[in-house]
């Protein structure tokens, strides 16, 4: 196939590993077994394909060590191969964390003339049977047409919005999900502004991520946030509540809110989204400065703190782009 080629961008993952101690261990040069399996595909498939290039984040990693640092690697390669005239990028990528790079991706690239995609496999490519051919040249093959740009999940034969996608399988080859949220689709798509332009380098932030759970002490909350971190989200129950009757909890947020700490509220709910003034618990609360983070997902939550934060926003600042739909968080997205 013709045209601009397809970066490959490998960083590890089940989908390229090999046996060694202990278990499944991440492996380099997985293009040449990827080279390997297109030879034996059958030609009217393999001559389908888009030209593609290699280049691997090295060491690669069990994406369970997935970091900030990572995410910043693969955003300075895909803006660098947009500038070398790539026609998109296929992240290979382990799927323990593969649908929380894929929102931080998403946020990093709102604007980003290209599309990219990622998938890896439930199976490693170097056993039989595996997953892991069918989501590669799956993915590839999404080039034959047109596609959007903006960040994608292929998976089992399905592409995903990468802002809105969630890993709900650990063992089902289909492991990968986006649920209907109730606020899905109500907000437009906000205008990029130039701060939060693809080109833009993004440092690593301290963040952090708690749900609410009985029990929970405002101690214990308070020594999170003793630890520095500039951003929260926080796990709502439902619709948005949480332990409201704990004076020391409310003070404990209001504190943080005060010192500039970006508290994100969202709904523990799998199909849930926040929406306030329903109870008078989730009001109470709201009124420590938490901001109202709709329907999105842990995963979006999170990457787009790290999108807004590491890219230098002050707290008042992060906390009114929280509310917009940057790219398809709040619905409207890439699928």
């Amino acid at each position: 196939m013709s045209g601009a080629p397809i970066l490959v961008l490998y960083t590890g993952g089940t989908i390229g590993m090999v046996p060694g101690d202990g278990g499944y261990v991440p492996a380099s040069g997985f293009d040449r077994l990827m080279s390997a399996r297109q030879a034996q595909l059958a030609p009217d498939v393999r001559d389908g394909l888009p030209r593609w290039r290699y280049q691997a984040i090295e060491p690669p990693i069990d994406s369970a060590n997935m970091s900030q640092a990572h995410w910043r690697r693969m955003h300075e390669a895909i803006v660098a191969a947009v500038d070398e005239g790539v026609a998109g990028v296929l992240v290979l990528h382990g799927t323990d964390t593969l649908a929380y790079t894929a929102a931080a991706l998403a946020f990093l690239l709102a604007d980003a003339p290209i599309p990219v995609v990622l998938t890896g496999s439930m199976q490693p490519g170097c056993e039989s049977p595996t997953d892991a051919w069918d989501n590669l040249f799956g993915a590839l093959a999404l080039w034959q047409q047109p596609l959007s740009a903006g960040v994608h999940v292929w998976f089992s034969g399905q592409r995903l919005d990468g802002v809105r996608a969630t890993k709900f399988h650990s063992e089902r080859l289909d492991a990968f999900q986006v649920v209907a949220r109730p606020q899905s689709g109500s907000l437009p798509r906000a205008d990029i502004p130039e701060v939060l332009c693809y080109r833009q380098p993004c440092r690593e932030v301290p963040l952090a991520v708690l749900p609410f759970y009985p029990g929970l002490q405002a101690a214990q909350v308070g020594t999170l946030l003793a630890t520095g971190v500039r951003g929260m989200v926080l796990e709502c129950y439902g619709t948005g509540t949480g332990p409201s009757d704990d004076p020391a909890m409310l003070e404990t947020l209001q504190q943080a809110h005060a010192q500039g700490v970006v508290l994100v509220a969202i709904s523990q709910c799998p199909a849930g989204a926040i929406e306030s003034g329903v109870y008078a618990a989730g009001d109470r609360l709201f009124r420590t400065g938490l901001v109202n983070g709709g329907a999105m997902t842990r995963e979006a939550a999170l990457g787009k703190l790290f999108a807004l934060l590491g890219r230098g926003l002050s707290a008042g600042e992060a906390r009114h782009w929280m509310q917009q739909n940057l790219c398809g968080e709040q619905g409207g997205g890439v699928c």
